[in-house]
């Protein structure tokens, strides 16, 4: 299995991180990627990835919740680490590029006006410029939406032929909605501990308008534990029970969803 976004650089794991990580291995994860949101957690992203090298895997983006008037300011420093492929400006900039885990991802980018709207046409600027970012970087898009998908398919069907691909992170929507985002061709839905809650309707949702080939594993840990672990901290192993509810969603096996969500994966981050 692979857990296609995980915030495994944040406190919540600074005290048990390591067997944390080999947890999830024992579990049966091969990969995890880990989305930054702002510029000081591109620098705690790459530590972690460096530090579980082969393991973790670093993206570098704009989280939508943390753009502000700055953001101009916030967007061109990024793009700097990102041309560069440095985990932050200082004193790593003497290290060479090559010691430094390339970027796999533009995420975790996007879109939320679930809390306000103050921010709003600077989080359109700002995903907009992420999404080009993707197109030249040809590195795919983690995109976040939340109380915003109309405003943000509108904007990514004027990039519909140039987008490398990506994953719609979190998906919980219904099955207009996911008609709707499949509509991309080279993009996947991430699916998490929202399946396995109870009143959640997407274990009717998914199989009958999303293939299994459109769709990744991820936990979005710290955040939203799958039952039976709901209301504790999330973590990459439990990415387990997501994988069991959605064996039984599309009435196979446990070692099919693996096999096809990590093909799914390594199809959109071409660079595994």
């Amino acid at each position: 299995m692979i857990d296609t976004h995980a915030h495994l650089d944040g406190p919540e794991f600074n005290d048990d991180r390591a067997a944390m990580m080999q947890r999830a291995k024992e579990a049966g994860v091969s990969k995890v990627f880990i989305p930054a949101i702002d510029l000081p957690s591109v620098q705690t992203v790459v530590e972690t990835c460096r530090q579980f090298e082969g393991f973790a895997y670093p993206m570098i983006g704009l989280h939508p919740e943390e753009v502000k008037a700055d953001y101009p300011a916030v967007l061109a420093e990024m793009r700097r680490l990102l041309d560069a492929n440095l985990p932050s400006a200082g004193e790593c900039d003497e290290v060479p590029p090559r010691q430094q885990p390339p970027f796999i991802a533009i995420g975790e980018v996007g879109l939320d006006y679930y809390w306000s709207r103050e921010f709003e046409q600077e989080q359109l600027a700002a995903f907009e410029e992420q999404v080009r970012w993707s197109i030249e970087t040809r590195l795919p898009l983690m995109i976040h939406c939340r109380k915003a998908q109309n405003e943000m398919v509108n904007l990514l069907k004027r990039y519909k032929d140039d987008l490398p691909g990506g994953v719609f992170h979190c998906f919980t929507g219904n099955e207009r909605e996911a008609e709707e985002l499949l509509q991309f061709p080279r993009f996947v839905l991430g699916i998490g501990g929202v399946l396995t809650f109870k009143k959640s309707h997407l274990p009717e949702t998914l199989p009958a308008v999303v293939p299994l080939e459109r769709i990744v594993l991820e936990t979005d840990s710290p955040y939203m534990a799958p039952v039976p672990m709901r209301g504790k901290r999330n973590e990459s192993s439990y990415v387990k029970f997501v994988q069991q509810r959605l064996a039984e969603c599309y009435q196979t096996t446990e070692e099919h969803i693996s096999a096809v969500t990590d093909a799914n994966v390594e199809r959109i981050f071409s660079l595994l």
